[in-house]
């Protein structure tokens, strides 16, 4: 099959070559390149704003197996600059699929290349880091390929949460589908979902995902998204309940007016912060963040308490996307590490108790991933009805 596809390369920063065949939209594209070592998901993981600007490659070898459909989008588009895969299936024989992957992204505008060594390839960017890359399947000139990627922009001070964000608020009512939560209904409280005596979230919008809202929603919340760039008087005046911290990509500390904002809203209101909201939050509260070698990609990542995982402190795993993290060190009195990744220590979750806030830089809301964080949509739900 890949015989009668074009001739692409993804050329890294380094000089280092990966030939292979063009697949999806024909063109060419730079970003970083990452990986991702989800089974499943890659729908999933094609439209979350959090990968904007990146090249993923996924480490399982057969991807587009089950095909795509609308139901499975996590945002209103594609998000990530380019798609690297061993082997594209030939057929998708998934009874839910409505269209081929290769199809899906020929739709999309979104560069793909199939027949890459990516074994290799992951352990090049375990060993050297993420790096800067071009994509082309038009143009497979190396050296020009190679300059390309090197003028590209670094994701270091980049600030995407603006590009990604939603151009104006808007509510948002639709819960979860009870197939894929079993024993939970469109809510799992009295109220239904988004119903108009729920508890009131703000949701900032820096590359939300839909799974967040629909579990917010499922919860009886009433759900009401704002810019990434919303002033914290603009929330007040909405009154609400609760504020929520959305995840998305880029340089959480080029994100100046979020975590000034933040720190405005700090004690405020209960207020719970995924990925890129959980560094801002960290920012916020005054610790750093710093860029990892190569980040967390993937839904296989163990974590836990960061001292003794006592007995009642079961170890998760979650479903991750990120290169920044909040630095250990620097915390002030008060906020506490609730999690750390049980790989390389890195941390997890915060909470500051005085201030009814707490984040976690994993994704609870799954989407790719295992289930096993969603009670932390029920920890935001109990802190708002004791307020």
């Amino acid at each position: 099959m890949n015989q009668q596809r074009p001739p692409a390369l993804l050329a890294l920063e380094d000089g280092t070559l990966w030939p292979g065949f063009g697949f999806g939209a024909a063109g060419e594209t730079t970003g970083e390149v990452v990986f991702n070592t989800s089974m499943t998901g890659y729908q999933e993981v094609i439209t979350d704003p959090s990968y904007h600007r990146q090249i993923v490659v996924m480490t399982t070898p057969h991807i587009g197996n089950v095909g795509c459909n609308p139901e499975d989008d996590e945002s209103a588009r594609a998000w990530v600059a380019g798609f690297v895969v061993r082997e594209l299936s030939p057929v998708a024989s998934n009874y839910r699929a409505r269209q081929s992957l290769d199809d899906y992204l020929r739709e999309r505008g979104v560069v793909g290349i199939t027949g890459v060594a990516t074994r290799p390839l992951v352990r090049h960017i375990r060993t050297q880091g993420a790096m800067r890359a071009a994509l082309s399947s038009v143009n497979t000139d190396a050296e020009r390929l190679i300059e390309m990627a090197r003028r590209s922009p670094s994701m270091t001070g980049a600030d995407l949460a603006r590009e990604v964000t939603c151009a104006e608020p808007y509510h948002w009512s639709e819960g979860v589908d009870a197939q894929w939560y079993p024993g939970m209904t469109r809510s799992s409280t009295d109220e239904p979902a988004g119903s108009a005596s729920g508890p009131l979230v703000v949701a900032y919008d820096f590359g939300i995902k839909h799974n967040i809202l629909r579990l917010l929603a499922a919860r009886g919340c009433r759900i009401r998204v704002v810019p990434a760039t919303t002033p914290a008087s603009d929330v007040l005046a909405m009154q609400p309940d609760g504020i929520f911290l959305s995840n998305g990509p880029g340089d959480p500390a080029a994100c100046d007016y979020a975590i000034a904002a933040t720190r405005e809203l700090l004690g405020k209101a209960p207020m719970f912060g995924i990925c890129l909201g959980h560094q801002i939050i960290g920012l916020a509260l005054g610790g750093q963040t710093y860029k990892l070698k190569f980040g967390h990609r993937g839904g296989n990542q163990p974590v836990g308490a960061p001292a003794t995982l006592g007995e009642d402190r079961a170890i998760e795993i979650s479903s991750h996307n990120h290169g920044f993290a909040v630095r250990a060190e620097g915390l002030p009195p008060g906020v506490e590490i609730t999690h750390i990744n049980l790989n390389d220590g890195c941390v997890e979750g915060l909470r500051a108790k005085d201030l009814r806030v707490f984040s976690v830089q994993y994704h609870p809301e799954a989407s790719p991933g295992p289930h096993d964080a969603s009670y932390l949509f029920d920890e935001f739900m109990r802190a708002m009805r004791a307020r």
